[in-house]
């Protein structure tokens, strides 16, 4: 866009000429909330004139509105003859061709491509960063995703996997860590299937010794060429920007060989946390959702991650009510909730979408009350599992990225995350300073924080703090002391 001329980002949309809205259409809930926004975007193109005439938009004409992403792609035709809410309709694989759609509405057209690519990944596009000051930041690594679980729209709205070169992802990283950034977030709609094909290949005709899914997991797609995995993605960042802490999101339970949790554990600066999306605890509902896995394997695979990485925080996604659904095979996803003791759990009711495997093949049967009922359920369930994941961090010292001020008491507590995604909070006052080894100071956001925990609830924790160090430093005093242990005993 900046190089068609758009260059100045403004903070409200009252003063926009032109409004991006990015969406999703994974469930019914994220779609009715950016109709309402567009309803909202629609009023301020009525009321342009009486804006500007108060002084409320600086506009030079009425803004034009421009749906992205899944949405887009899902409901084009619907979106476009909404009464003149919207001027672009343009689909996760068409960005590019956003200059020539917002022209065609200058001649009176309507702008619309919705088409899906199989090679588009936009690595040679770095994304302009509206926060400049920001000490976290995202990075696409890949996109689509090839799994046709049969609840998820996503393969339709997304299309295929592909995957960025390793070499545009590092480059990318790189230019956020000379901005200040400390913390990256990896993304991918299946991103641990992350497959870089751009340097040597090898054929093989399906799954097997060459591409290596977790034990006893299957998959319904085929792999045409193995290049560069996850791992060695992971594994190459890490090693080249080691006061760089790195998460990813979101992965399918069914690509975590035995080589990508071993880098987990190696590399301190790979956050032990694992986003591992089971969607339900019961093996007959996971074959109508065709996840490649049963109960029994999804529990195999927790077992065999808390052995080689011990203190890792697990996540999950849970759906209740899919079709078919029986209240003994609900209990078994309550019973998994509380086998498994997640750090963190994403819990829905679930949605038909059209043009899904579900929704050819299916009937949405379970009625809506009982499906509330359920997700009360579970996120009770969750709740009272979770407390013992934030109980076992106290009188433990963590490592804390700080965010900012805790937004309870802004002017004397700061707020960060720990290694595993849990929220810690602490008195802001002076400690030791390590990094400068100058006396001590206040922290300050981006600072990593070493702080003492003495309490916990079911959401947070809380301690206080020690000193303030680098990334390295800490987990080096940790990687001593562990050697001075074992060679002690």
């Amino acid at each position: 866009m900046k190089k068609a001329g758009y260059n100045e980002v403004v903070d409200v949309p009252e003063s926009a000429e032109i409004i991006f809205i990015n969406t999703c259409a994974i469930r019914d809930h994220a779609e009715q909330k950016v109709w309402q926004r567009l309803n909202y975007f629609w009023f301020l193109k009525r009321q342009w004139k009486t804006n500007v005439s108060i002084g409320r938009s600086r506009s030079s004409h009425p803004p034009k509105v421009v749906v992205l992403g899944c949405m887009a792609e899902r409901l084009k035709e619907k979106i476009l003859d909404a009464e003149k809410m919207v001027d672009v309709v343009c689909g996760p694989d068409a960005y590019r061709d956003l200059p020539r759609l917002l022209e065609e509405v200058d001649y009176g057209q309507k702008g619309i491509n919705t088409l899906l690519s199989l090679e588009e990944t936009y690595a040679d596009i770095t994304p302009v960063r509206i926060s400049k000051n920001s000490i976290s930041a995202f990075v696409s690594v890949m996109r689509g995703c090839n799994n046709m679980c049969s609840f998820c729209i996503v393969p339709f709205t997304r299309g295929r996997e592909r995957s960025r070169p390793v070499e545009s992802i590092v480059r990318e990283v790189g230019e956020l860590y000379e901005e200040g950034v400390k913390e990256v977030t990896l993304l991918g709609q299946n991103v641990n299937s992350y497959n870089d094909t751009s340097g040597v290949q090898m054929e093989v005709p399906q799954p097997g010794p060459d591409w290596k899914l977790s034990e006893g997991f299957s998959s319904r797609c085929k792999v045409k060429h193995v290049g560069l995995r996850f791992a060695d993605l992971l594994d190459r960042l890490a090693v080249e920007f080691p006061e760089m802490r790195f998460r990813y999101t979101s992965p399918h339970p069914k690509d975590f060989p035995d080589e990508l949790l071993y880098v987990m554990r190696d590399r301190y600066n790979i956050c032990k946390s694992i986003h591992l999306p089971a969607q339900s605890g019961n093996s007959t509902v996971l074959e109508r959702m065709r996840r490649g896995y049963t109960r029994e394997t999804y529990l195999d695979l927790v077992q065999k991650i808390r052995e080689i990485i011990p203190d890792i925080g697990i996540s999950s996604d849970f759906i209740c009510g899919f079709c078919g659904e029986t209240e003994e095979e609900h209990k078994d996803t309550v019973s998994l909730i509380k086998t498994v003791g997640y750090d963190m759990a994403y819990l829905f009711a679930y949605s038909m979408r059209e043009k899904t495997h579900a929704h050819r093949k299916y009937v949405d049967d379970v009625a809506d009350d009982v499906k509330q009922r359920r997700l009360s359920e579970l996120i009770e369930t969750f709740r009272e599992s979770t407390g013992e994941c934030y109980d076992s961090k106290v009188g433990t010292l963590q490592l804390v990225l700080v965010e900012g001020p805790n937004r309870r008491a802004p002017d004397t507590e700061l707020t960060g995350r720990n290694d595993r995604g849990h929220r810690v909070c602490f008195p802001n006052l002076s400690v030791p300073d390590k990094v400068e080894n100058n006396g001590d100071r206040n922290a300050k956001v981006g600072d990593y924080v070493e702080v003492q925990i003495t309490k916990s609830t079911r959401a947070s924790l809380f301690g206080n703090a020690v000193a303030i160090t680098k990334l390295s430093s800490f987990h080096g005093f940790f990687r001593e002391e562990a050697v001075a242990c074992a060679g002690s005993s």
